[in-house]
């Protein structure tokens, strides 16, 4: 098939495009790099040892996604392309709700256009909100705790409604968890623009001494150490999660959890990290951040049943990879 990844040289989009290539199938991106690095297309054409198609493009410009589509013929679309900073959302809502929402709907109109009928999109544990762990795709959504969770909350709405009224139109949402790790080949992994957001990039970081110490944002939740509980996914599990929704598309929508199903703690993590490389990562408590919840990981056997996908990868894989990326950039430095 050929594919339109929106957002496709960011952190998961494109582990997720070579994962699409490695797959056989054609890729073109869309990226604007506002949190990525165009240099991340030619690492995937390395990997894949395949050629991509790459546009500079914001996907809440219409003209400029009308003129892909109109002259790319797509079989399925991946979207990708949002803004993803919890802490940032608060702070900035109109900022999230505008690039999010937008963007869901110029790309989901396109694809009415054009009749393109595979849609794949890029969801989030967070539409639980503050649910009972572990979140099953069935559970009512509450009023998340941040507008990005509202934002991927309204754009599965949007969705979904898009398919009720196009019978033709099947999407699969993928609620994700945690992805964190890198490309085996260090050559693609998470490196974004600025202060980290997530946490395994801050700790590769520290790691290297590009920044003094981590920040663990609240050591008083109601988890066994105190600090926030997440269900951490190796991203390279993650993209291939997306394959399989991919391919296995049915008419209609389907929900999937892309999670191990476990819940780690920020310092079971740190020490994880710290075992896995033989390195230290000094820290310090901060006050909670605004939105976070204390408690998030998958009931993921849903995913496993209907689309034959679990995550492979374990804790210690998890953390070599993402340190042998941090240490193979050095122009991230």
């Amino acid at each position: 098939m050929n594919i339109l990844v929106t957002g496709g040289a960011g952190y998961i989009g494109s582990h997720t495009c070579v994962a699409l290539l490695e797959a056989g199938h054609s890729v073109i991106i869309t990226d604007n790099l506002s949190n990525s690095k165009s240099e991340t297309v030619m690492k995937i054409m390395d990997i894949s040892d395949r050629e991509v198609t790459f546009y500079e493009i914001d996907v809440t410009d219409a003209e400029s996604v009308d003129s892909i589509f109109r002259n790319n013929k797509f079989d399925g679309v991946i979207h990708f392309a949002g803004l993803k900073a919890v802490g940032e959302s608060v702070e900035k809502p109109l900022k999230y709700y505008y690039n999010n929402i937008v963007s869901t709907m110029v790309l989901t109109k396109a694809c009415q256009k054009y009749n393109v009928n595979r849609f794949v999109f890029s969801s989030s544990a967070t539409v639980y909100g503050d649910n009972k762990v572990p979140f099953e795709e069935s559970m009512d959504l509450l009023p998340t705790t941040n507008p990005y969770g509202e934002t991927k909350a309204m754009s599965e709405r949007i969705l979904t409604d898009v398919a009720k009224a196009n019978s033709a139109f099947s999407v699969s949402l993928l609620r994700y968890f945690n992805p964190i790790g890198a490309h085996e080949s260090g050559l693609i992994g998470e490196a974004p623009n600025g202060i980290p957001n997530n946490l395994m990039p801050y700790v590769t970081q520290v790691a290297k001494g590009k920044l003094e110490k981590l920040r663990i944002f609240g050591n008083d939740y109601p988890t066994l150490d105190g600090t926030g509980v997440r269900d951490y996914i190796h991203v390279v599990d993650l993209a291939e999660g997306h394959v399989a929704a991919l391919e296995n598309i049915a008419e209609g929508v389907h929900v999937y959890n892309l999670g191990t199903g476990k819940g780690t703690s920020v310092l079971e993590l740190v020490k994880a990290f710290e075992d896995a490389n033989g390195i230290e990562v000094p820290y310090e408590f901060e006050e909670r951040r605004p939105g976070d919840i204390a408690s998030c990981y998958a009931d993921a056997s849903k995913v496993k049943r209907e689309l034959g996908w679990d995550a492979k990868r374990d804790l210690i894989t998890m953390c070599r990879d993402a340190w042998r990326f941090e240490k193979n950039n050095l122009e991230f430095v």
